[in-house]
């Protein structure tokens, strides 16, 4: 359910995003096999039901089946598949997961790429666009040594606003890019932000080189968390995403008050 429109620190919010925070919450089903997902998504059922799906499972036998199972139980579904191909590819591929009732799609930040996923996507008020900023394991050197002249922070302000004017319904960023400054410094408080890289007070960082805690990441204004091992390695999955989700109550209270 969408309710109120979460604040913008300078300016009203058009952005619509669910009231119950767990809601708001996707976890990363970055596991071997299809079954081991089933299996996760059984001991979170009632707590989360927002599940991604990337490469992980992408070629796994049965993963198509599981795709359907989710949509068939009420879960959204994100495909996080970072598209990357010639327009046509890209539009019918959107243009499938549309018609299946996919939620979130990404997309690469090119341009012709993300005009081609916005035709794909077509009417669909509940499809979005999510395009490709700057994954959270890079940082400035990593830019540098692949050839880029900007850094981060450049590239993701380049890549934000040619997402706009390609019309996604939103980007990939992490949090310690903080995402109200990204919709200030582009004019544009409905753009959606999901943030990966979330890691908990006690957990440690992995291949992750720009991570927030999840009280960080809502106070400074993302949308939508996905996270994976620190919830797909816990000792009780439940447990640690009953957890996360009470962190992001808690960035939400910082938030507004």
């Amino acid at each position: 359910m969408y309710g109120r429109a979460i604040p913008d620190t300078e300016t009203a919010s058009i952005r619509r995003v669910p009231d119950n925070m767990a809601e708001r919450l996707i976890v990363a089903l970055d596991v071997n096999s299809p079954k081991d997902a089933e299996r996760l998504v059984k001991q979170l059922d009632g707590i989360v039901s927002f599940f991604k799906i990337g490469l992980w499972l992408l070629f796994a036998d049965g993963t198509d089946a599981l795709i359907t199972r989710l949509i068939d139980d009420k879960k959204d579904v994100f495909l996080d598949y970072k598209m990357f191909d010639i327009g046509e590819t890209v539009k019918e591929g959107v243009a499938r997961a549309r018609e299946r009732g996919v939620k979130f799609v990404t997309v690469h930040g090119n341009a012709e790429i993300m005009r081609a996923a916005v035709e794909g996507k077509g009417d669909s008020d509940f499809l979005k666009i999510f395009a490709i900023t700057v994954l959270t394991s890079m940082n400035d050197d990593d830019l540098k040594e692949m050839g880029y002249s900007v850094t981060v922070r450049e590239l993701i302000s380049l890549r934000v606003r040619k997402a706009l004017e390609c019309r996604c319904d939103g980007i990939i960023a992490s949090a310690a890019d903080n995402p109200d400054e990204i919709r200030r410094l582009v004019s544009s408080p409905g753009l959606l932000i999901a943030t990966p890289g979330i890691r908990p007070p006690s957990a440690t960082l992995d291949d992750h080189k720009r991570p927030t805690t999840p009280t960080e990441a809502i106070r400074a204004g993302a949308d939508y968390l996905v996270v994976g091992r620190p919830i797909i390695k816990a000792a009780d999955p439940a447990v640690a995403a009953l957890d996360i989700i009470e962190q992001m109550r808690e960035g939400e209270r910082l938030r507004t008050h």
